[in-house]
């Protein structure tokens, strides 16, 4: 009989503790220490008992670098483009994905998906939801997969030893925060069960070469929940992100051993599921009638996948003492450096406005292209001109009001060009190299925001 005892773990790094402290003396974190009741004692060959079915891997032995034989990664390619892309390619054999999101945003709605369209066997274990709840959401789906196997279980050893006789090509756990280990006496989704169940589902995935999806919970500041180990223990990480108020999805790659952690995948939610946007800029760039002033297309660049967004700038009157600044999808703390270097380098004015940016479509980004875009929006919205609809961006700004040169300008330049757009304003530093004579748009190059204002506004 295993000895069962208490102790307390930092949520944070997972650090065991005797007793409940303030700080976590590892990563120094304040009132992260749970108390969490654990068995003690279980040895390797009382869980071999358990998992009597899984596949027991002999103990390898040192092997030098050059004898090592690099092999072509073999991946299964999804019907799901999008999934490809954040995945790298497609789904690695022996991979652990972790997909993590906001309750209600589609996380099981794509593995779904995923399942009964994939021409393979998939194992689809369910923790949350009976049988005829997941029926009902793949009929709605579409036509479901005769190789689709639905499982309702909670217990890690049972769902290997079913996985163990079926033999599935694809294993989808929903979700880690509900299976129960038989070695932890602590509740499911605690820290312990969460670390425990993710190393048998990691052990399993690597001595059958089978890929596991797992679906996590998230807490209340976004980050996914149980320990950070889990993060590090998968070898993919996906953040499923959106808004309640659009009907659009974004896959991001948080972490990715086999690809660029650049990429993202874009959906629609609709009645009958998830559809794929192979072309974003469909949802990024709003329709209207007639031109505004405030709004700057920006040609950004998410990975390797080049995208045009519309940014929106509003400039108004303070009429309390503080002039607000607010901006959606875009670092506040890099609008206030814009406006700055505006009011510093071209003496435009922005002290006594308030300043509202938002990013169409509900995108959030990162990209330094953007800074260009911005910053015709807001001396837009304040000289109340209109840009041309058929003008974009792509620069970076700097501190001294230099405009900085941009990675993969000929990405860039080529979707503006598909798009039908006339004219893109880029660094003067970005046309080393650059032929401008092989695309139609007219390509036109500044070095300062002074520039900026006089070649756009006068």
């Amino acid at each position: 009989m295993a000895k069962i005892k208490k102790v307390y773990i930092c949520s944070n790094c997972g650090e065991n503790s005797p007793k409940w402290g303030t700080k976590c003396p590892s990563c120094e974190e304040w009132n992260t220490f749970q108390e969490e009741i654990i068995a003690k004692g279980d040895t390797r060959e009382e869980k071999k008992k358990v998992y009597r079915g899984t596949v027991q891997r002999d103990s390898p032995v040192p092997i030098i670098l050059p004898e090592i034989k690099a092999g072509n990664t073999q991946r299964i390619i999804a019907p799901d483009q999008e999934l490809n892309r954040v995945l790298g390619g497609g789904i690695v054999g022996g991979s652990i994905v972790l997909i993590g999101g906001q309750p209600g945003i589609g996380k099981s709605t794509l593995l779904l998906q995923l399942a009964v369209n994939l021409s393979l066997k998939i194992l689809y274990v369910s923790g949350e939801e009976s049988e005829e709840q997941i029926k009902m959401r793949a009929d709605r789906i579409g036509s479901p997969s005769s190789e689709c196997y639905i499982l309702t279980e909670t217990g890690v050893d049972k769902i290997l030893n079913h996985a163990d006789k079926l033999e599935p090509d694809v294993m989808i756990i929903d979700s880690i925060q509900t299976l129960i280990s038989p070695f932890i006496e602590s509740a499911p989704g605690s820290i312990s069960q969460v670390r425990e169940c993710a190393n048998e589902l990691q052990r399993y995935a690597k001595d059958t070469g089978i890929p596991v999806f797992i679906i996590g919970h998230i807490n209340k500041d976004g980050a996914i929940a149980g320990p950070k180990l889990l993060e590090h223990l998968v070898d993919v990480v996906l953040q499923f992100e959106g808004d309640r108020n659009y009907t659009y999805r974004i896959l991001r790659t948080v972490k990715n051993r086999f690809g660029s952690t650049n990429e993202l995948g874009i959906y629609e939610m609709q009645g009958n599921g998830l559809r794929e946007v192979p072309n974003p800029s469909e949802i990024l760039l709003s329709q209207h009638d007639e031109i505004l002033s405030g709004s700057a297309v920006s040609a950004t660049l998410e990975g390797l996948r080049p995208m045009l967004i519309e940014t929106q700038a509003l400039v108004s009157t303070a009429v309390y003492g503080t002039p607000q600044r607010s901006a959606t999808g875009f670092d506040l703390r890099r609008l206030s450096m814009l406006l700055a270097v505006l009011e510093k380098r071209s003496g435009i004015q922005f002290g006594a406005s308030d300043v509202f940016l938002n990013i169409a479509g509900g995108i959030k980004s990162d990209d330094p292209a953007l800074d260009l875009s911005v910053v015709a929006a807001l001396i837009s919205s304040l000289e109340d001109i209109a840009i041309p609809s058929n003008i974009c961006f792509a620069g970076e700004v700097g501190l001294s009001g230099e405009i900085r040169a941009v990675n993969r300008i000929e990405k860039r330049i080529q979707e503006a060009d598909r798009l039908g757009f006339q004219q893109i304003f880029i660094s003067k530093y970005n046309t080393k190299g650059l032929e401008t004579n092989r695309y139609s748009i007219d390509v036109v190059t500044i070095g300062k925001v002074d520039e900026l204002f006089e070649k756009l506004f006068q």
